[in-house]
């Protein structure tokens, strides 16, 4: 499917082209959401950051968990309180932003694209409020432009990182079979496909062989795989079954806790399948499956917000779109864990020699994002 969001996304392109790569390091429901960063302590700063969450939640053990860290850990070093509202469903993405403007938020961070009418609306309302927006440019209107300027994107060319862990898949395949699948059909997600795919493509470029990607091709989107959300429940479940009995042995699902679901499939079918995680490294994160992940693509969404509500207390806060990328350490992929013993011995090595190719441009890699 194509949706308004992806064509929203793309809309900010123009933007980011052109915008400065700075480097800035990167729960409860809404009628209750603070969350106390520095109980027993006075305020060492006059600042009061908040935070609502997607409808995944901020125990996703991904996305918005990494979004909330940043703002706990940030507060507590500040020595001031945090206030949260999580998301259930779209309909409560207004509502917990307005809640939280009526409480008295100095910095309102949204966590994800499907946010971004909601956060621009609140931001236009409220000039006074900084509002900072992870995953999207902010940009409804198409004119390559944020549509307030009091909202700073927060962004990640994950396409780069994903595009190691598709080399790594490929290397590591034994069935000389991987896929992928995402939640739904958006930019942010589907980029870690763009990645995913080429990384694998490179990958038999230079060695010679013919690992097949299946789930997502760029040059035919509307075949992609997808969930159908951004939820671990039985469809997500089916959708990675359908890999598995296509003989894929390496599998990355985009989508915040659809891993999950993807990791229960791998079990329940008693083969010897690797699991990518995203956004998070999974093993530290969600470690009920730790003996599947091969690897994960990581966002450096925690120190972002972190730095965002820092700059926040500190008077610096800005709108310029951070775009986090292999360069500015605002991407990359996780460690292999239980698979170190299992991967070739030269593959971080190559790996280590694709990363500074990406980062040289020696490499391109072909995404909605090009930073």
């Amino acid at each position: 499917m194509r949706s308004t969001s992806r064509s929203r996304i793309v809309g900010g392109l123009a933007l980011l082209a052109s915008s400065a790569l700075v480097l800035t390091g990167c729960a409860s429901a809404p009628e209750a959401p603070s969350t106390s960063a520095a109980a027993g302590s006075a305020a060492a700063v006059d600042l009061l950051p908040c935070m609502v969450s997607d409808s995944g939640g901020f125990d996703d053990k991904s996305f918005n968990q990494l979004g909330f860290e940043g703002l706990t850990d940030a507060a507590k070093a500040l020595g001031v309180e945090a206030k949260s509202a999580e998301s259930k469903s779209d309909t409560d993405y207004a509502p917990n932003i307005d809640s939280l403007v009526s409480a008295g938020c100095d910095l309102i961070i949204t966590v994800g694209f499907n946010l971004s009418a909601a956060t621009v609306t609140a931001a236009k309302a409220n000039p006074d409020i900084n509002f900072a927006i992870v995953d999207d440019a902010a940009d409804n209107d198409f004119d390559g432009k944020v549509d307030a300027p009091n909202i700073r994107p927060i962004l990640f060319d994950t396409s780069q990182a994903a595009f190691l862990a598709g080399y790594a898949s490929a290397s590591y395949s034994k069935t000389g079979v991987i896929g992928t699948f995402g939640g739904q059909d958006f930019p942010t997600v589907t980029i870690f496909m763009d990645g995913f795919t080429q990384g694998a493509q490179y990958f038999n470029k230079q060695k010679g062989k013919n690992v097949k990607v299946l789930g997502w091709n760029p040059d035919k989107p509307k075949e992609g795989l997808f969930s159908g959300g951004f939820e671990a429940n039985d469809k997500a479940k089916s959708v990675a079954q359908g890999l598995i009995d296509a003989d894929a042995d390496v599998i990355l699902p985009v989508g915040g806790p659809i891993f999950q679901s993807a990791g229960a499939a791998i079990q329940d079918s008693g083969k010897d399948v690797a699991l990518l995680g995203a956004d998070a490294d999974v093993y530290e994160t969600f470690p009920t499956y730790d003996s599947l992940y091969l690897t994960s693509v990581l966002k450096g969404i925690k120190p972002a917000v972190e730095d965002v509500v820092k700059s926040a207390a500190t008077g610096t806060f800005d709108t310029t779109p951070y775009i986090g990328d292999l360069k500015n350490d605002g991407v990359g992929i996780a460690p292999f864990h239980d698979f170190e013993s299992k991967v070739d011995s030269g593959l971080q090595g190559e790996l280590d020699t694709i990363t500074k190719s990406i980062i040289s441009g020696d490499i391109t890699i072909t995404s909605y994002l090009k930073s």
